[in-house]
């Protein structure tokens, strides 16, 4: 029976069971469609980032003798959705037979389910093989829980899996060092040479202009650093677990106007595109710390923390609240983004950093998407819809099921506290901490109210004023609310009134 088989362009897993054998009646297909890449306003990085992949594995498939049609963005024979262009394949080659591994997105999972029901022919579907979770693990572990922590459902993959544990218990004798992963980076410690990648794109770029898609941010065309196939990921990973693994934990929280990845490992994007998978990299970061003395498990179990427990959990998340939790917004924010996302031109000095940080190079990691550019969208009362497709166009690892829980839930509070226990929110206070942004910025930290006053003082005291009703039930928020209420309120009077302006006109800031 030919078969024809969909390969999305996050489905890159050369390691897949479609790929064990090689059969003359099955025939690939793979589509660059301007579909997906307009359904919001994408950065350059990200859209060359993923046809790169898209083309380096479909030549990996010809050099395995797999048969494979792939639609560039240009062909002439594009429809640029799925369905046309699969109805056109089907009657083209007589496909009698049509499969496709699980979306990770509800729309793509919508799409294709009402396209597999509507064709003329026998349909499958089956697992991307890629995650330690099935879709629905997460819903059944926490059923008939009051609360959805991530912590519980952490220890629960841990023992399950077996991922630093000895003896039915935590190596470390501790489930969770995150209280160690806190430090400031003050430029005691060396970077070291990045794991060289160097991809020329400037056709890729040019083919991507001359089909009229839309983007923002720079690139650099001869030098595109990201892993574009599974040997370049490897690698990636083997020098991050190498070269930056054992400061990695240590300052998985910092921030500093001249680092932009700092000691993270970058493997986002090739982890996103399936690569490589979460359990070949947890492996390779527990047994180095097992074989390593540099590696100690504050730094190993920070970075597993972030693949077998928040990354698992984000996705058990996504779909079990989707599709209802797109349209969440508790606090009932309508601002609009403002200008300075898309230009970095600001006088705050840590989004301005964060900004550039993120036009530039498509990324920022957790604690500049969380606590400088999320903490200011949801001061500013921004619309949480405005917010999300920011979050899902500029970054490159950004695809929905992992970006669409961490913005509208951990980031704007906009489930009303599903994933995220309370806020996300700070003042000056957290950011300089964690960074040094607040030296050479034009603005006083430590002030509140005048107009050299550092703005997120006097958002932060006006956020709590504001929603003090709508989160007075918050044990989490107790501490805060106490500090508010013993405010001078000729000095709350003033916060708000300096908030206000920054609110009504955030661009002038």
């Amino acid at each position: 029976m030919k078969t024809l088989r969909l390969i999305l362009g996050d489905q890159l897993n050369i390691k897949h069971s479609w790929f064990k054998e090689v059969n003359d009646n099955v025939l690939y297909c793979m589509f660059e469609t301007k579909q997906e890449a307009s359904y919001v306003k994408h950065h350059i990085q990200k859209i060359v980032g993923f046809l790169g992949a898209m083309r380096d594995f479909s030549v990996k498939l010809n050099e395995k003798r797999h048969r494979l049609i792939y639609f560039k963005i240009n062909d002439e024979n594009n429809f640029h959705d799925f369905k046309n262009n699969i109805l056109q394949l089907i009657e083209k080659e007589d496909i009698k037979h049509f499969e496709y591994q699980y979306p990770d997105e509800y729309r793509l999972n919508e799409e294709l389910e009402t396209l597999a029901s509507s064709l003329p022919i026998s349909t499958s579907v089956l697992s991307s093989e890629h995650f330690y979770t099935e879709r629905e693990e997460l819903t059944v572990f926490f059923k008939d829980k009051k609360q959805t922590v991530m912590e519980s459902f952490y220890q629960y993959m841990r023992k399950k899996h077996q991922v630093l544990i000895e003896n039915d218990k935590p190596v470390g004798g501790k489930w969770n060092f995150d209280k160690s992963n806190r430090k400031k980076w003050k430029e005691e410690s060396l970077i070291p040479i990045p794991y060289d990648i160097k991809h020329d794109v400037t056709k890729i770029v040019a083919e991507v202009k001359r089909a009229g898609v839309k983007t923002f941010g720079i690139i650099n065309e001869r030098y595109f650093d990201y892993p574009l196939n599974r040997d370049e990921a490897i690698g990636q990973l083997n020098y991050f677990v190498k070269e930056l693994l054992p400061l990695f934990g240590d300052y998985q929280d910092a921030m500093h106007v001249n680092e932009v990845y700092l000691y993270h490992s970058k493997l986002s994007f090739a982890l996103n595109i399936k690569l490589i998978t979460p359990k070949e990299v947890v492996k390779k970061v527990e047994t180095s710390y097992y074989n390593d003395e540099a590696i100690s498990i504050s730094q190993a179990e920070g970075f597993i923390r972030q693949i077998l427990g928040w990354r698992e959990f984000m996705r058990g998340m996504y779909w079990k609240l989707m599709p209802n939790f797109k349209k969440t917004n508790f606090f009932e924010h309508k601002n609009k983004l403002p200008d300075f996302f898309w230009t970095g031109n600001t006088k705050m000095n840590c989004v301005k950093n964060c900004l550039k940080n993120s036009l530039n190079n498509s990324y920022a990691h957790h604690i500049q998407r969380l606590m400088v550019l999320g903490n200011l969208a949801l001061l500013l009362e921004l619309d949480p819809e405005e917010v999300d497709k920011w979050y899902l166009g500029v970054y490159i690892d950004a695809i929905e099921w992992v970006q669409l829980p961490n913005t509208r839930g951990m980031s704007q509070y906009a489930d009303g506290g599903i994933i995220a226990t309370k806020p996300y929110i700070s003042s000056a206070n957290y950011i300089d901490k964690m960074s040094n942004y607040c030296l050479d910025c034009s603005y006083n930290k430590k002030d509140k109210t005048s107009v050299n006053a550092c703005p997120f003082n006097s958002l932060y005291w006006n956020f709590l004023a504001s929603k003090q009703e709508k989160l007075q039930k918050n044990r989490r928020m107790f501490m805060m609310f106490n500090l508010l209420n013993k405010m001078n309120l000729k000095l709350l009077e003033s916060v708000k009134s300096r908030a206000k302006s920054i609110i009504y006109e955030p661009d002038n800031y």
